[in-house]
Parts: C-alpha cells; structure tokens; sequence
C-alpha cells in the first residue's frame, strides 16, 4: 500500500509539472501574443495583399497561444477562425467549412471503434495475448520487447494516451513482481532508482508514440498532414490509407528497434529471470475470462474497417504485378473510391457497433452512444479542424505561397531537397518537445507544403516527414501525454529521459525519417 501511495503522489506533482513555469508561460503568452499580433498587423509586408496580412497576425495569435496556451489548445483553434471572419479575412462559410472536413469523420470513426475495444475489453486481450506468447517467458529481456510490441501494435489503431493509460498499469505489475522476487532472494530494490524500471517505463511511453506513425488514424498529425494536401489539391496530392501504411509501416519498425537497442543498452536488468512475472500475466488474462460476444464483434467490425480500408491497395498491388489488367483496375478503384472512401469506411467500422447485438433478445448493443461519445476527443477533433481551417485560409489567401517563397528565399532560391526537407523535419521535432504535437503540426504543417510547391517539389515527402517527425518528441514529460503518465511513476528521472529521448530523436530523424520520405515515399507514389 504504501508502495501505490507513493506512486499517486508523485504522479500529481509530476503531471502538473513545474507550476511557477507553466503559470509564467501561459501570462506571458496571453500579454504578448497578441501584441506581437498587432505588431506583425501595423508592420507594411510588400508583396503580401491585405487578407494575407491580417491572416499572418492572426496566426501569429495562433501560432504562441498554441505553444504558451493561456487558454485551452482547442479553444484557440477556435479562436482563428472566428477572428478571420470578424477581421474580414473570409466568409464565415470558407472559416469553419473544415470543420466538415471527411478527414474529421475518419478520425471521428476511428476514435468509435477504439472506444468499442476499449468499453469491450478487445486492447487488453491483444495486449496480454502478446506478452503471454511461449518466447516472453520471464526473460526480463524478453518482457521488455513484449511490453513495447503490445504498446506499438494497439497504438497504430487506438489513441496513443490511451494505449499508455492501459499499459501502464500492466507494466507496474511487472516491475512490483521483480520487485517481491528480489525482496524474497534478499536484496531489496527501490523502483524509483532502479535501470530496469526506468527502461521499461520509457519503453512503454516511446512505443506508444511509435505505434501511431502505422495509419493515418494512429495519431493527429498523420491525418493533419493528409488534410492539408487534401485541401491544396486532393487529385494531386490525395495520400490514400494503403499508402501511409506502407511507410508508415517501414518507419515504425525502424523506429521501434532503435528505442529498444538504446533504452536496454542504457537500463538493463541486472537479473536473468523475474520470477512470478508469468503468473502475474496469467492471472490478468484469467481475469479477462473466455472471449465474449461484445469482444467478438468488436473484432468483426475493426477486420471489416481494415479490410476496406486496405483493398485498393492491394487491387493496385496486383495490377503492378500484371494480375489485373491496368483498366479492370483503374474501372474498379474509379467505381470504389466513390462508394467507400476513407472517412465513409470509418464510419462504416465505427457505427456497425451500434447495430451488432450481444445478445438474442436484440436489446443491447456492442457500443452504447453515451461510451461512445466518451470515447470520442471532441478536443482534439477542434484542434485538428481549426488547424485544417487556418491551413486552407493560408492557401486561399495566398499567405502559404508567400511564406513558402520566403523560406525558399532564405535558402538560396534553389534548395536542395534533402536539406529542404530536413528543416521542416527538424522544425517539426523542436516544435513536438514544446507543444502538442497535433498543434505543431497545425502550424509547421501548411508552411511545409506552402514552400514545397514554391520550391517546386512534390509535398508529399516533406508532408509525410513532418507527420513522423512529431511523432518524436520523446525529450520532455510535456511533449505527449503517453510520456507524462509513465513520468508520474516516479521511476524517470528527467535527465535520463532527455538523454534517452534526445538520442532517439536524432538517431531516427536522421537516419530513418529524412531518408525515408526522400526515396521511399517518392518510390510507393510511383508505383501506387
């Protein structure tokens, strides 16, 4: 007991951070964000027309309210688009039309169907059956590999705070039953100060954030970044769900084996087995019980969504291999894409658990509405259609192209698209360690395909790394909520998770993240 006391403790301070920071943050945002609004509104920009320059100061708000948030991150979403229509900038209709956007209705359907296998008990039974597989035994090598699959595996589909929230316990309980086996041969261990509990902390957090780079659904910024191309010109730049996945993919392997090599080289465990950890997993699946109806339907509907979601591709696929004829193919996807794009397939998946019953009496369903709308992060679906919002008003306005002709200016007139790309990477990273990372995206995000056109390249490499490279904000307890709640354990010490974040960052931003959309992106919109 007063092992858990302790934990509730720490985890109050730890969540709330540095509160003399924070509170300083959030005043000097709310004084001088909007003065270096009406700063940047008095300045003469030639070369930019008025609209465009009332939306810069606008964005401007924006953009330090996002990152110091004296008001709620959503409620500053908000407060971009109602600004550009009392400022003239637009009509009402163009400001708050993203709000509508199908991107939201896919991340909305998403956030149904992680709700069902979170209400129905469907993530816990994915997780255990991966760390209860014959090979895990009770390696503490092994255990740590484990956690971090189950974390990686349930983030691609399901919110990535929420895979955490779930793992987090389970990997406690693994940590207390290393505790007792060392405390029963002798040697008692403070958790607080022990390598091992610290690597499979962060192993847990990292993961999560891993996990999400899979689908577009798995985190924010991934279907951020698909929407702004989407609103630049979706017959060019349409990212379709296969695709992600096939870099996506690629990168969350890679990135996933080089947080493990890192956090055990830096936190081994110091024993060869943790005696007890298999029963512990044993009695939490035994708790579990047999699969229920609720489990299996909830199962039927995410197969259901995935498949629809993946078919193009693989009609794509079977068409570059000479298996279906080029028209047959083109016939078929032309006929499919208009019945079951994205947004509608997530909302197929997402809704199918209202109308599949549990049991005969047809008198309950696999979700109810009020689990539902829980499950549902109205916060983060503002944030994200206030992004879009600002994002279109960028390009219509013509304030994207600017900025981006400035940014290509600065770099010499003629970047090299490797460096080019680098720099919105690297700016997006920075921007994910202070801010959310959803809110970085929002602002990083249009500015990267704005510049990518005026340099003229293709934005869709540079848009694809700006989503992954948010992805990496593995420094700081504040840069993604999966880190804050391991931080709270008391088992990180904050100089061990700069260190181990830092060096995954730049070991994964160089060497994967860059790399990857620079020639494996380019390669799959070739052959795709």
């Amino acid at each position: 007991m007063a092992e858990k006391k302790k934990v509730v403790e720490v985890s109050e301070d730890e969540l709330t951070g540095d509160k003399s920071f924070d509170r300083w943050r959030r005043l000097i945002g709310a004084i001088c964000a909007p003065l270096c609004a009406l700063l940047v509104w008095y300045i003469d920009i030639p070369g930019l027309e008025e609209n465009a320059h009332t939306l810069l100061a606008i964005m401007t708000l924006v953009a330090l309210w996002w990152i110091t948030e004296p008001v709620p991150i959503p409620v500053t979403s908000l407060i971009g688009p109602t600004l550009c229509v009392l400022f003239g900038v637009v009509s009402m209709k163009e400001a708050f039309a993203a709000f509508g956007n199908p991107m939201i209705f896919l991340f909305m359907g998403g956030f149904i169907i992680a709700k069902g296998m979170m209400v129905n008990g469907l993530d816990k039974r994915i997780a255990y059956g991966i760390i209860s597989m014959k090979w895990v035994g009770d390696s503490p090598r092994r255990i740590f590999l484990a956690i971090g699959l189950a974390c990686m595996v349930c983030s691609g589909w399901i919110s990535n705070t929420a895979t955490a929230a779930m793992m987090f316990p389970i990997a406690l309980g693994l940590l207390e039953a290393i505790r007792e086996m060392m405390a029963a041969n002798g040697k008692e261990i403070n958790l607080h100060s022990y390598k091992y509990a610290t690597g499979l902390m962060l192993m847990t957090a990292y993961s999560c954030s891993i996990g999400g780079v899979l689908t577009p659904i798995g985190t924010p910024p991934n279907i951020m970044m698909i929407g702004f191309l989407n609103e630049k010109d979706p017959s060019l730049y349409h990212i379709s769900f296969f695709e992600w996945m096939t870099w996506g993919f690629v990168a969350m392997i890679i990135y996933f084996i080089i947080a493990y090599i890192v956090l055990w080289k830096m936190f081994p465990a110091d024993v060869e087995h943790i005696e007890g950890a298999q029963s512990f997993i044993r009695s939490k699946i035994k708790e579990l019980g047999g699969w229920t109806v609720a489990q299996v339907n909830t199962l039927i509907a995410f197969l259901v969504a995935v498949v629809l979601w993946v078919l193009p591709g693989f009609i794509q696929i079977l068409e570059t291999l000479g298996a279906i004829s080029e028209a047959g193919a083109k016939g078929f996807l032309e006929t499919y894409n208009k019945i079951f794009p994205e947004a509608v397939v997530a909302m197929i998946g997402g809704l199918l658990l209202f109308f599949l019953p549990i049991n005969k009496q047809f008198s309950r369903m696999t979700l109810r509405w009020k689990d539902a709308v829980k499950g549902i992060e109205w916060g983060t679906l503002l944030l994200f259609g206030g992004g879009l919002a600002m994002g279109g008003m960028m390009y219509s306005t013509g304030l994207s192209a600017w900025i981006g002709d400035q940014i290509v200016g600065m770099m010499g007139g003629e970047p090299h698209e490797a460096i080019f790309v680098a720099v919105f990477c690297v700016a997006a990273l920075l921007m994910s360690e202070l801010t959310s990372h959803t809110a970085a995206v929002g602002m990083i995000g249009p500015l990267a395909v704005g510049a990518a056109i005026s340099a003229g390249f293709s934005p869709i490499p540079v848009a694809v790394g700006v989503a992954l490279s948010s992805s990496l904000g593995f420094m700081m307890p504040v840069s993604t909520p999966p880190n804050a709640i391991v931080y709270a354990s008391g088992y990180i010490p904050i100089t061990k998770m700069i260190k181990s974040g830092a060096i995954i960052d730049l070991i994964g931003i160089a060497l994967v993240t860059i790399p990857l959309v620079l020639y494996m992106v380019k390669a799959v919109m070739h052959i795709l």
